[in-house]
């Protein structure tokens, strides 16, 4: 199937009608018949096609004998659909989002097992987006890209209180990988701390992940296929995790005054 006809039946035309809107796009201006024979629609079906494409204004009818069906624009007719499809999946979005964080909270043992660095990478990044108060996090190690992607989510989050606590460095692909100063160099509020080889991410004291992996013999690299992330949604285990986390904050910055 043609590529353009393919995305012009995905954003809601029939295949006559995406056949007879791009045939009608190389020839701009043309009949009915004309259209027919170019695109091999049926001629008992090409006048209904033609009509609904000129409802749903895709192309202009000339009055005349016979009529004459003159193309609109690909720029004007795609990017008006494109903002309505982007427009529809936006509320639809919303909508599911309601019905599945309901849903979340009415499940009676909210721990769930991720397995896959690109599956905890989205779960961490899904957390970060539905966070409405705060994030806090011990970072001991990060996988290929994730560092880049944390940034990325957290700095679209200057309404959140955002805590990093963080080991200075990690390797990745047997590279040393500064973490801090990724962190730091995007603005995004981060301390060096003792952190073990392990991550956990708290958002408002609700929601957390643990993501665990084991390592190559030198205690260097992750082994990627070993990683699993824990992801848990009981609020007084959340909470509790929360409130060491602080803790650990308010020693850690004790600390720094006192050297001041």
């Amino acid at each position: 199937m043609d590529e353009n006809i393919s995305v012009l039946k995905g954003i809601g035309l029939t295949m006559y009608e995406a056949q007879a809107y791009v045939t009608l796009t190389s020839l701009i201006s043309s009949t009915a018949s004309e259209i027919a024979e170019e695109s091999g629609i049926p001629r008992s079906k090409i006048y209904d096609v033609l009509k609904e494409l000129a409802k749903k204004n895709y192309i202009d009818v000339e009055d005349g004998r016979p009529l004459t069906y003159n193309v609109k624009s690909p720029v004007e007719v795609l990017g008006r659909e494109r903002e309505r499809v982007n427009s529809e999946i936006d509320d639809t979005i919303t909508r599911l989002t309601y019905i599945y964080e309901n849903g979340m909270s009415q499940v009676q043992a909210p721990i769930w097992r991720i397995y896959g660095v690109e599956k905890i990478i989205a779960q961490e990044l899904e957390i970060i987006k539905r966070a409405k108060k705060s994030i806090n996090m011990r970072i001991g190690f990060l996988f290929e890209n994730e560092g880049e992607s944390l940034v990325k989510a957290l700095k679209n989050r200057t309404d959140l209180k955002i805590n990093i606590l963080a080991s200075p460095t990690c390797y990745i692909n047997n590279e040393e990988y500064d973490i801090i100063g990724l962190f730091a160099e995007n603005d995004i509020n981060i301390q060096k701390a003792d952190i073990p080889f392990v991550k956990l991410i708290i958002s408002d004291s609700k929601e957390m992940m643990h993501t665990y992996t084991k390592f190559s013999e030198d205690k260097r690299n992750v082994i990627p296929e070993t990683a699993i992330g824990i992801w848990n949604k009981y609020e007084d285990i959340s909470r509790n995790y929360d409130e060491r986390f602080m803790n650990q904050l308010k020693k850690l910055k004790k600390k720094k005054e006192k050297k001041l």
